[in-house]
């Protein structure tokens, strides 16, 4: 399902193959949570380049219902995305929502932030769910494990993960599910992929025993989790290169909630395919935009009379048509508008990003395009 192209240092260039297409990597998910971009419709999400979007198990389990989607002909249709779709498995509300949440060996009780209602979830609930959605990239149930742990709760954290990365393994293995343009079980099989969690905080000898024993199961990729929750980032890279050469070459590693412009370049640097990040649509939202020169805080006072494009580099629509000073002014006056181009400018932004990445290693140039664009970057 994974074809790797062409390498620059360690920085990877490759082909992920999926139910609906071929997806370039090293690339970027927009994040859907709820099967929406906040702002955007779909279709505009592929014309900034996005190839796939990750939605939330948990949160679709809540609302609509699994059950909703499937009767609609699966998340793709219900939301008219044509594009691949990567569903988180729950896993990640286990970290965030702690204090509404009891860890069990079996899985995890959530109390629903929506109407207080108990809910269990187990990895082969997570399954059951995810299948029902037809995401084409599956996660397995994890526990991401806050910073700082003490070490023992990760060890435990860790085995609870590996425990359930089994059951998850199992309950795919054996679901009946069934895709109609296909006939054999084994094609169906392998038109979805799953993917194991490498957890174990910022201790490198739990990394280690996470990745060997997820690589021993034996997934279609492997995400590194646990990343990007309050650690420093310096302390993020090393973490990341004592994991990322405990994973198999031919398969896809993914970076899980990462992250900045910076965190993504030192992270392919490092062998990571597969990121995404509520940083484009969040930051949209607050008017942070991300320029070829940096952030741009589009409230400030200083764009009020500003004319001139947002970033002269970009040639998204927001770009090319509309200048600070209206951006600003709509932002200001609290305007719907106002969030729809922001988040396509940062989207675009993004996708852009990921394109002149791919470039670069084609060219095995990464090194000096890394450099330069963060020169420019922090100028």
């Amino acid at each position: 399902m994974f074809k790797l192209l062409k390498t620059s240092g360690s920085a990877r260039r490759g082909v992920l193959k999926t139910a609906h297409g071929e997806v370039q990597t090293p690339f970027f998910m927009t994040i859907g949570t709820v099967g929406a971009i906040k702002g955007l419709l779909p279709e505009e999400v592929r014309q900034c380049g996005g190839e796939v979007i990750l939605a939330n198990t948990y949160h679709l389990h809540l609302r609509p219902g699994e059950d909703i989607v499937a009767k609609a002909g699966g998340l793709h249709k219900f939301m008219h995305w044509d594009g691949a779709i990567l569903t988180d498995s729950g896993g990640y509300q286990v970290f965030s929502l702690s204090k509404i949440r009891k860890l069990k060996a079996d899985g995890v009780e959530f109390q629903s932030h929506l109407d207080g209602k108990k809910i269990f979830l187990t990895p082969e609930k997570a399954i059951e769910i995810q299948l029902k959605l037809g995401s084409d990239i599956m996660m397995c149930l994890d526990e991401c494990a806050p910073y700082p742990s003490e070490k023992k709760y990760v060890e435990k954290s860790i085995e609870l993960t590996a425990e359930w990365a089994k059951r998850c393994k199992q309950q795919f293995s054996k679901s009946e599910i069934r895709n109609p343009k296909l006939n054999q079980k084994s094609e169906i099989r392998n038109q979805k992929l799953l993917f194991g969690i490498v957890q174990g905080g910022t201790y490198p000898d739990l990394r280690k025993k996470s990745a060997a024993t997820l690589v021993k199961i034996g997934f279609d990729g492997y995400a590194v989790g646990g990343l990007a929750v309050g650690e420093p980032a310096p302390k993020m890279y090393k973490i990341l290169d004592q994991t990322v050469p405990l994973l198999p070459k031919d398969r896809p590693r993914y970076l899980m909630g990462v992250g900045t412009p910076e965190n993504i370049l030192e992270s392919v640097e490092r062998g990571i395919d597969m990121f995404d990040c509520v940083l484009p649509t969040r930051n949209a939202r607050h008017g942070y935009l991300f320029t070829s020169k940096g952030v741009v805080r589009i409230r400030n006072e200083q764009y009020k009379e500003d004319f001139s494009p947002l970033d002269p580099d970009c040639d998204c629509p927001v770009c090319k048509n509309f200048t600070k000073a209206y951006l600003r002014h709509l932002f200001i006056a609290n305007e719907y508008l106002s969030i729809r181009l922001n988040t396509l400018h940062n989207v675009a932004f993004y996708q852009t990003l990921m394109k002149g990445i791919r470039q670069s290693i084609e060219d095995d140039q990464f090194g000096e395009f890394k450099a330069g664009f963060l020169k420019k970057y922090n100028s």
